[in-house]
This record gives structure tokens, sequence and C-alpha cells, in this order.
């Protein structure tokens, strides 16, 4: 049934109006079109998933609270609330998707993409929350424990229960790789952590039914700790593309075969990338080009690999170029040379930018060095030491050196 109702609003979503880019742009090129359309499918499988765990987490709260109510357990009736926690954040999450697809404005120029990012990191705090609550109540279960009925119908409701939380874990956790949604991937953990939950509480159940010992306090403690954990698994992730993480080395690869695989671009560095949400990244790079080149042709390899870009990875591209001298012999020396200097120093410094620029008394070799970060020395340290040795080793040369940071690392 999920997967007829998926079709629809997938067919949906492609042939209705879009909500994601500039409708002035359509008609660009089939690599826009299909963005788009990734887009579209993307949001309509979040906003079906979301509303599949809203109906189905209501029916459990329903389910849960009459149990609940009927044995008179505690951990029952919280184990219900938490369902109702649920499509609470459910909701949250569908949210999330309807503002991520709006399109962007004068004051969004980026989207809204990072929208999901934050209803994310709601639903996380929502796990937190219940986690808390639920174990402030285990707490007064375990000081104050109360008659519980351990009868066939509350079991057989907490089984259902662990059937329908196992498969939204395993529905949720699919579609969120399939469309690489961190929201999606935080309501499958909360999905798992509340069979898990409802596991506990029904053995707790089995336990005091056939030994006459009242646990129910101290399973729900259990619970509320297993719960808190995936809470703050699900807020780490979500959290870190919001503060700026730094991003997937497989993009990273990619992006460096793509570029490097045209023979005029012989290296590339002060690649940056922007994350504005799922599916909205930007990265700039500068490619360095033969300083002899026809620029005309350098630039229009340039233009063919933003595009390529585009195509492949789904990302906006802004390459700058750097003309380099690769048929002056002295240069090429002097930047081998210079380059072992800058290695030796430290190994993990690489240089880049290298250029050398003729002056009455001496001449200044000007480069970019790459220091990573969280290094012993500060900037100005790392300059200083680089440039004092370039001096000490080659009395006819000063060097002007910028301290560069790989964002990409």
């Amino acid at each position: 049934m999920i997967r007829i109702l998926a079709k629809i609003f997938i067919k949906g979503a492609i042939d209705g109006p879009q909500e994601t880019g500039d409708p002035d742009t359509k008609g660009d090129g089939d690599a826009g079109s299909a963005h788009q359309d990734r887009a579209a499918v993307r949001r309509a499988y979040g906003m079906l998933c979301s509303l599949v765990g809203i109906g189905l987490n209501i029916l459990l709260f329903a389910g849960k609270y009459l149990a609940g109510r009927l044995s008179g357990s505690i951990a029952v009736t919280a184990d219900a609330f938490n369902n109702l926690s649920d499509a609470g954040s459910s909701l949250m999450t569908l949210v999330g998707f309807k503002f991520a697809g709006m399109k962007p404005d004068k004051d969004h120029p980026f989207g809204h993409g990072r929208i999901e990012y934050v209803s994310g990191f709601c639903v996380s705090l929502a796990i937190l929350l219940m986690g808390v609550e639920l174990l402030k109540t285990s707490a007064e279960k375990i000081i104050h424990p109360e008659p519980v009925d351990t009868g066939l119908l509350t079991g057989g409701i907490l089984l259902a229960s662990v059937a329908v939380k196992l498969y939204m874990a395993f529905y949720n956790r699919s579609i969120g790789k399939k469309i690489d949604s961190s929201a999606m991937r935080a309501t499958a953990a909360d999905s798992l952590s509340d069979a898990v939950a409802t596991t506990v509480v029904f053995l707790s159940m089995v336990i005091m039914r056939t030994a006459g010992v009242n646990v129910d306090g101290w399973c729900g403690a259990l619970v509320a700790l297993f719960i808190l954990y995936a809470g703050y698994g699900a807020a780490r992730d979500t959290l870190s593309p919001l503060l700026g993480q730094a991003p997937d080395p497989e993009l990273i690869r990619q992006i460096r075969d793509i570029t490097m695989a045209h023979k005029e671009i012989i290296g590339i560095h002060d690649l940056v990338v922007h994350d504005y949400g799922p599916g909205r990244i930007m990265i700039s790079l500068h490619g360095e080009v033969p300083g002899d080149g026809d620029i005309f042709e350098l630039h229009e390899v340039i233009d063919e690999v933003e595009t390529e870009l585009n195509e492949k990875l789904g990302c906006e591209a802004v390459i700058h170029m750097d003309p380099i001298a690769v048929n002056d012999e002295l240069v090429k020396r002097t930047r081998e040379q210079v380059a072992k200097l800058v290695w030796e120093i430290d190994p993990k410094f690489t240089m880049h930018d290298f250029r050398m620029v003729n002056g009455p008394a001496r001449t200044k070799l000007i480069f970019d060095v790459v220091v990573p970060f969280g290094y012993g020395m500060t900037d100005a340290q790392v300059r200083e030491k680089i440039e004092t040795a370039v001096t000490e080793t080659w009395g006819n040369y000063s060097a002007v050196v910028k301290v560069d940071h790989d964002f990409c690392e």
C-alpha cells in the first residue's frame, strides 16, 4: 500500500508544478531538469514518510494508552505518549520537507534546504525530552511500585507495536539513505529506539506475570537510557551540518577526479564546499592552468568542468583560473626546490600559487602554504619560519608567504 502511495506522490511531484528552482531558468538544459526531478522525488518521499509516520504513531498511541489504562502500567502509558511525541516529530519533519522545497527568494538566494537539518534536530530534541521524562517516571515507579495487570490484551498490543515500529525503522532508514536525508535517518533511529523500548516493556510484563516480580520501573529506566543515547546520536548527526562540518571525503575525491580529468588543468587548490541543505551544494576552487595557454580555450575548458560537476554531482561550481609557468625552467626548478624546503619544515604543509618577481636587489618568491587545522603554530609563526628558511637557503631570494587552510581535510 505504501509503495503504491509512493508512486502516486512521486509522479505528482514530477508532473506537477515545481517549487524549487527559478521558473525563468527552466529549459536551460537536461541537467537542470533532471536535478529538479531528483529534488521533487526527494521531497515527495520525505512528505509521504512523514504522513505515514503521523498516522501510524497516532494509532499506536491510542492502542498503548488504552492498554496502559487497563493494566495500570505507568511504563506502557509513558510508551504511549512516546508514540504521541513521535507523531509530533513526524509533523515537524513534514513541515521541514515542505519548507525545504520552497524556491529561493531575495532573502534566501540559496534556498531553504537547511530547514530539513533544523527539523531533524527538533526530532532529536523530542527524543531526548521523552527520554528524560521516561527516566523520571521510571524512578518514581522504582521508589513507589504499583501493581500491574499483565493481561493478554496488553501483551498483544505491545507485540503489534513492536512489529509496526520495526517496519517504520526499516522503511525510514532505507528512504533516508535513498534520498540522503538526515531527518529521515533521525526518524528511523527514533523508531528503532521505540521498538526496543516497547520490547523491554513487554518483557517486564512477562516477568511480572510469570515470576511475580515488579520490574516495571527498572525496565523503564533501561528504556529511558537507550532513548537518551539514540537522541544524542541523532542530535549530533543533524547539528553537525548546521555548524559547518567537513564535506564527505568521497565527494572531494569525485570533484578532484572530474576536474583533473581535463589535461589542460594541471592542479587544483583552495577547494571549498558550501552545504546549503541536501541536494544544495556549491563549490569553489582554483584550477591551475598553463600561463602561456590560449585564455579563451582555457576559459572554455573551465566552463566544461563547471557543467560536468553540475551534471554528475548536482552541485553549482565556480572555478577560478590560476596561471602558472610551465615552460620556464628557472621557475620550475625553483618551485621544486622551495616545495622540498617547505616539506622538510613539515611534511603536512603543501604549497601552491608559486611565482617569481624580479626586484632591484632580490627576487621575490611569492607562494601560498596550506597548514592543517589545529597546527601547533600560529599563521604568523609559520609564515616567519618559512620566509626565514628561504632567505637563509638562498641569499638572493626573499619569500612572501600567504598561509591558507584546507577546508576539506
